[in-house]
């Protein structure tokens, strides 16, 4: 069985952060370990509350999870401050498998996640990774409102709205770009699915599959995910992950 080690901050609502890749992991028939990096009281309505954890119980916790399984891909998402990304770049510079980062700089709630000064730092760790999912909102905090997508590992920037249609763009290392197109849902619905995707992409990519088709597989998964939502909260409500009984 495919292990995955998801770096990640932890949602009390059960929607988004490590609850999300655990749900996403299961989805894809993977075991999940996890290395937790914060703790947010927050729900579907935004983040409340916000603790870091010290970045030597970081390292204690992916030290102790390498040390017992043949982890298959790496997930990163919420990295709260610098000492933690020096933490995680330690770890992932001499790994020879997939990586995947999710640059988590602000909740779906609007909340802001992660600093300008740690958002520029934490651009260091890019070149370990095999692709980076930002949104629009982060992707343009990244490349510029133009969106010049120059970075040294491959991108997708998800969720670009056009016209009717929702459209993931895969920006390769290469300079090749691939579209991956859906219908635009309207809604509310939409907590944890920049998390799921990301988590998505790895499992994916742990189980073999192409950079391109493991795009594809979680985007239709996230579509999904987000047609089946179960209306809770009263904010910008959790997807659907167990989808296996539909």
């Amino acid at each position: 069985m495919k292990v995955l080690l998801s770096i990640a901050g932890s949602d009390s609502s059960g929607g988004a952060g490590i609850q999300a890749d655990i749900k996403t992991a299961e989805y894809f028939k993977i075991f999940s370990t996890t290395a937790l990096t914060a703790l947010t009281a927050q729900n579907t309505m935004g983040v409340k509350e916000i603790v870091n954890i010290s970045p030597s119980f970081v390292k204690a916790q992916i030290d102790t999870v390498k040390e017992d399984f043949q982890i298959s891909a790496v997930k990163i998402g919420m990295l709260f401050n610098k000492e933690i990304i020096d933490v995680v770049e330690d770890f992932i510079k001499y790994l020879d498998i997939p990586i995947v980062i999710d640059p988590v700089f602000i909740s779906k709630a609007g909340s802001t996640l992660m600093s300008d000064e740690n958002i520029k730092y934490m651009k260091n760790l890019f070149k370990y990774a095999t692709i980076l999912t930002p949104n629009l909102y982060e992707a343009k905090v990244l490349f510029g409102d133009d969106l010049n997508v120059i970075a040294p590992c491959n991108v997708v920037i998800k969720n670009i709205k056009e016209n009717d249609f929702s459209i993931d763009r895969l920006f390769y290392k290469n300079g090749n770009i691939k579209e991956f197109k859906n219908e635009f849902i309207n809604t509310e619905n939409l907590h944890g699915t920049g998390c799921s995707f990301s988590t998505a992409i790895a499992c994916n990519l742990a189980l073999g599959n192409s950079l391109e088709n493991s795009v594809k597989i979680s985007k239709e998964f996230i579509t999904k995910a987000i047609k089946n939502a179960p209306n809770l909260g009263h904010g910008k409500g959790p997807i659907l992950h167990n989808l296996n009984d539909l």
